[in-house]
């Protein structure tokens, strides 16, 4: 009986159609249908077949597209956070030899980066474009300079040995400043635009390096060496450095305590300024620039340890890095929330920070 129907229904086929061959007008048909008759789209079998290969690797090359994107924005994450790692290593080693030194806690010390990046803009304002960079570096470092040892001879030094006081005294200075620079300035930002051979971008790969960077990076890491070897190779360093590891024992030898105060004062104060005017290259100088740095500088000191130097240079490396990975995983605000969870749960492991100094002056704090 089914044999009977099929050559009953192969009767009925017009001619020139054989069992399971269509014209391509009724394959058109039933793709387009929705006929429950032809649900399906009829294909070559050699298509589909081309089709399937070739899917694989077009989902491997959006997979390495999108691999290789991540992989450029985080560098480039990086290169940012070095950056802005050698402002912060220059305010927190100038922040670490007071701290350190003076046992003072400075909340002052943000407003020399603000006077520092408020020099470069009147050297840029004043002179012609190739000398105004030349200017803005001595004039940033030297006003920083200046500004603090004025505190320190003014105020600081009729404080020593009272923490509180000396807090709400330089916290109050520092809202002088602001609110000076705000009347002098504005309350908006000012830029400084790059010198033109400090404009270009050097690429790698899907990196971008930006000239300004790059001067950036190295106006730090020379200004750090500058101080290590003054530290190391002259009288004035080398009586820091006593007065650093023991005052009593220093005054004995006639070294003049007081005065090798007001000079560390002066040279954190300097660098803060050379930082502020390095800064004012990459970012805008606002009145409040400094409060943004001076609590990160605090951290630096403290999770580098306290009084050394190059543990301060270390941590301000690391709290750079660490900040601008976090920055592009999360939004800022989470960043900083994370990033200081870290850091207090590594002074719950190591509370000296990470390269602790053996001083006398800070073991009696």
């Amino acid at each position: 009986m089914k044999a009977w129907t099929i050559r009953a229904s192969l009767r009925h086929c017009p001619a020139g159609r054989s069992h399971g061959s269509f014209s391509r007008a009724d394959n058109e048909r039933s793709s387009n249908s929705l006929s429950p008759r032809f649900p399906y789209r009829v294909h070559a079998p050699g298509a589909s077949r081309e089709a399937l290969r070739g899917r694989p690797a077009l989902l491997t090359g959006r997979a390495l597209g999108i691999g290789v994107a991540k992989w450029a924005f985080f560098a480039n994450q990086t290169f940012n956070g070095l950056s802005v790692a050698s402002i912060l290593a220059l305010v927190a080693v100038g922040l670490a030899m007071s701290f350190g030194l003076q046992r003072v806690i400075n909340m002052a010390h943000g407003e020399w980066l603000m006077l520092g990046g408020y020099m470069a803009y009147l050297a840029y304002q004043a002179l012609p474009l190739p000398l105004c960079l030349l200017a803005a570096l001595p004039l940033g470092f030297v006003v920083g300079a200046l500004a603090a040892l004025l505190l320190e001879v003014a105020v600081i030094r009729h404080l020593y040995g009272r923490p509180l006081e000396t807090l709400l005294a330089t916290w109050g200075v520092s809202l002088i400043l602001q609110q000076a620079a705000r009347n002098a300035f504005g309350p908006v930002g000012v830029e400084v635009a790059a010198p033109p051979w400090l404009a270009g971008t050097i690429h790698l790969a899907e990196i971008s390096l930006p000239w300004v960077r790059l001067f950036v990076i190295a106006l730090a890491a020379a200004a750090l060496l500058g101080l290590a070897a003054f530290l190391r190779h002259t009288t004035l360093g080398l009586q820091l450095r006593a007065v650093s590891q023991n005052r009593e024992m220093a005054a004995s030898l006639g070294i003049y305590t007081r005065g090798v105060d007001a000079v560390a004062f002066a040279l954190g104060g300097g660098l803060a300024g050379l930082a502020g005017a390095a800064l004012a290259l990459i970012a805008p100088v606002t009145p409040t620039v400094g409060q943004s740095y001076i609590v990160d500088a605090f951290l630096v000191v403290i999770l580098g340890g306290v009084g050394s130097l190059g543990g301060a240079a270390l941590a301000a490396l690391l709290l750079g890095l660490t900040s601008a990975t976090l920055q592009g995983l999360t939004s800022v605000s989470l960043a900083k929330v994370i990033l200081l969870f870290l850091v207090v749960l590594f002074l719950q492991l190591r509370p000296r920070g990470l390269l602790p100094s053996r001083t006398r002056a800070l073991e009696e704090v």
